[in-house]
């Protein structure tokens, strides 16, 4: 129960300061891109869990 509230605290939190990547080619972003991408699925697939 509080893992899910810290994941969906990380989620609103990654929504207002991270960049979005939903209209750019995955492919050709950098490595740094790719992993705030990696990270942002990760607490997501956690917040829903």
């Amino acid at each position: 129960m509080v893992k899910r509230r810290l994941f969906k605290f990380l989620a609103k939190i990654n929504k207002l300061l991270l960049p979005r990547y939903s209209r750019r080619d995955l492919n050709k972003l950098s490595k740094f891109d790719k992993a705030l991408v990696a990270y942002r699925y990760w607490v997501t697939i956690q917040a829903l869990e």
